[in-house]
């Protein structure tokens, strides 16, 4: 009876532990996206509620796939090994206004491997204020509304190819609607030093082991790196201490910056590495 009695007691504290655990996780995640939305937003603040009802019906997809992929800059992993992602297909879902199929590749040391998933629109915001650039640049365009988006996205990698997993996590990104009432990448503020757009924040889950390692990506910084990785001040700039997981040739661009080296032209087109 005593030995039940000490299994129970156990088992209570045992789940009071797990909860306690699980709400200082909950708070800690909150505190980490509520202070990443602030740096996100730069100076801007957002209405309250959402805003989802009247802007679904836009087309989002432009923002997501015309990035040139040299600024989109990805970490895998606790040492922020590099990861290149490319974005090849957008449509939105004919069933699900806020559902978005998405087709795409990603790279890492070399390997690449292809995926399809979805983005799911879970908050469109609006900002209170419109912001217009440097000297009221925008102020004639003909802006109607700014503001942000809140996703979820899901990419699953080919089973079949190497080193293969699963990309989840919350996606962020900026867009405004022009006077012809279409959606835009909003790079108003891309003069900005800590601007970013279309932030991926999230982790990457392999399917042969299960092991789980954060995986972050965006549109000219990367998001939610260690403090000690990113040491550009007016452009994206890695430490040395990174150079190694594959981020040689973004320290050269920044020792020989202007164009001092000049490499030899030629005709022929060079291969991308998602072609």
């Amino acid at each position: 009876m005593q030995t039940r009695y000490a299994q129970a007691k156990k088992n209570i504290v045992n789940r009071f532990i797990i909860w306690t655990l699980l709400l200082f996780t909950n708070i800690t995640i909150a505190q980490s996206d509520k202070q990443f939305l602030s740096d996100f937003l730069l100076e801007d603040e957002l209405k309250s509620g959402n805003q989802h009802q009247e802007l679904k019906q836009y087309d989002f997809s432009n923002i997501w796939k015309n990035t040139p992929n040299e600024i989109i800059y990805g970490i895998i992993g606790e040492d922020h090994q590099r990861i290149r992602v490319k974005l090849l297909s957008i449509n939105k879902s004919f069933d699900n206004p806020n559902v978005y199929d998405v087709y795409g590749k990603s790279m890492v040391k070399g390997t690449v491997c292809d995926f399809f998933g979805t983005i799911t629109i879970k908050k469109i915001k609006e900002v209170t204020e419109l912001h217009f650039g440097v000297d009221n640049e925008y102020k004639n365009k003909g802006i109607k509304k700014q503001g942000i988006i809140i996703a979820e996205y899901s990419f699953n990698e080919d089973a079949q190819q190497k080193h293969s997993g699963i990309f989840k996590g919350k996606l962020f990104s900026k867009w405004y609607l022009n006077k012809k009432d279409e959606m835009e990448y909003d790079d108003i503020q891309s003069i900005s030093d800590s601007y970013k757009n279309n932030a991926f924040i999230g982790i990457w889950k392999s399917y042969s082991t299960g092991k789980e390692k954060i995986c972050n990506w965006a549109d000219w910084r990367v998001p939610n790196a260690n403090q000690d990785f990113d040491i550009g001040a007016g452009e994206f700039s890695v430490s040395e201490k990174y150079w190694n997981k594959g981020w040689m040739d973004i320290a050269l661009k920044n020792q020989v910056p202007n164009g001092a080296i000049v490499r030899e032209k030629s005709n022929k087109k060079t291969k991308e590495w998602w072609e």
